[in-house]
């Protein structure tokens, strides 16, 4: 049996709506920016859709990608791929055996875009008008063909399908494959492009999102009393996963190690989450105790905090009740308040933000925060970033998604 390996982060890459790059959006995110804005798509008024405003991509695919890419590519896959390649080069894009190579990137919802395209094609112009890369298109697992096809990697090419939770469960999958001997190194992440007419149609039904169609900057308010809803985002936020001894036998930067990761699910509610927190706590826990570490060793948290009325408080509650009194003084940051809500991409951009908060010492601000709920029992972090202890280090990131799936994972500073 292989022993187990420990698994560190050398390569950091994102595109998302507040930049095109990991360091534009880092200083957005210092500097409190929303990337939330009116969307100028003639659908909007078309359908006269009730939400008019999004998250929607800082830097557009075609000032990055040829236009064959992007042609062939469904926006959620193009998404995946810009975010993997500056991932890849900033970790050096070291010299590795394909078959010890390995791709996992989640999506919530996959080819959105491509799938309804195509569906207009064919019912208006018939079916010698679709496109003949539909399928592979509009294909879940695109975005990760896509970056194992761009990098070589034959160890695996991995689709985590979790709603929400997607991006950080593919992270959470990659550092089990390196630490398990399946893998030498991975590149994880998440990518979601699902700024459509549908998606936002069907996710406005179920009143989930914020209306605040005059001042979409501020709609995004997680631990507000005003809070109404979360914003739609897009983009995607990858990771270079490493086995530690090999990466700094080469030299590489190392930004942080993955401690520990937990998993559970509610086995609640479809759409709502377990109110307690039962579920999301036995997470948190599980990625505590796997990474060897007790609740005071964990300095920040980035939480899920999407800024709905019911599922920030569950999430309070899911703190409070992994942590317990740890939990008082621990800085918390919603930073879903500046990217809007990125589904399959938002655990893996905020596990990003986990990483640079350990690198840097500093935990983000959350902004919009005008009103402190006091059902949330959290210090969380608003007006400005906030110094992190130096030493070793550890933090921790939640995601969760529909069904009822929950992540946790902790990151260690190095």
């Amino acid at each position: 049996m292989t022993a187990e390996r420990r698994v560190v982060v050398t390569g950091l890459g994102a595109t998302t709506p507040v930049g095109g790059t990991v360091p534009e959006t880092w200083d957005a995110i210092l500097a409190g920016r929303s990337g939330a804005k009116t969307m100028p798509f003639d659908w909007v008024e078309k359908y006269e859709l009730p939400v008019k405003f999004a998250a929607t991509i800082h830097t557009q695919p075609l000032d990055v990608l040829t236009k064959v890419e992007v042609r062939r590519l469904d926006p959620s896959a193009q998404y995946a791929l810009i975010a993997s390649r500056e991932a890849w080069a900033d970790a050096g894009s070291p010299e590795v055996d394909p078959e010890r190579l390995a791709a996992c990137i989640g999506t919530g919802i996959g080819g959105v875009w491509t799938l309804l395209d195509q569906w207009d094609n064919l019912r208006e112009k018939g079916p010698r008008r679709v496109f003949p890369l539909a399928v592979p298109m509009l294909m879940p697992n695109a975005s990760s063909a896509a970056v194992s096809l761009d990098i070589g990697a034959r160890a695996g090419a991995h689709t985590p399908v979790s709603a929400c939770a997607s991006g950080l469960e593919a992270m959470g999958y990659a550092y089990e494959m390196i630490r398990n001997g399946r893998a030498d190194i991975a590149v994880a992440g998440g990518t979601e492009g699902a700024v459509h007419a549908l998606p936002i149609a069907g996710f406005a039904a179920m009143q989930a999102l914020s209306t605040r169609n005059d001042d979409p900057e501020r709609a995004s308010r997680p631990y507000d009393t005003g809070r109404d809803g979360f914003v739609l985002g897009e983009g995607a936020a990858v990771i270079v996963l490493e086995e530690y001894e090999a990466a700094k036998a080469r030299g590489a930067k190392i930004y942080a190690e993955i401690g520990g990761v937990g998993m559970s699910s509610d086995s609640h509610h479809i759409a709502a989450p377990e109110p307690e927190g039962a579920g999301a706590s036995r997470a948190m826990v599980e990625a505590v105790e796997r990474a060897g570490l007790t609740p005071k060793d964990i300095v920040h948290v980035n939480a899920h905090a999407t800024s709905t009325p019911v599922g920030d408080v569950a999430e309070s509650n899911a703190i409070r009740r992994a942590f317990g009194d740890d939990a008082d003084g621990m800085p918390v940051s919603a930073t879903k308040s500046m990217t809007g809500h990125l589904l399959g991409a938002a655990g893996a951009l905020e596990g990003v933000f986990t990483i640079l908060a350990l690198h840097h010492r500093l935990a983000p601000a959350t902004i919009n925060l005008d009103d402190f709920d006091p059902a949330i029992k959290l210090d969380v972090v608003h007006g400005e970033a906030r110094k992190l202890p130096d030493g070793d280090i550890a933090a921790l990131n939640n995601s969760f998604g529909f069904g009822g799936h929950n992540v946790a994972v902790v990151f260690t500073s190095i």
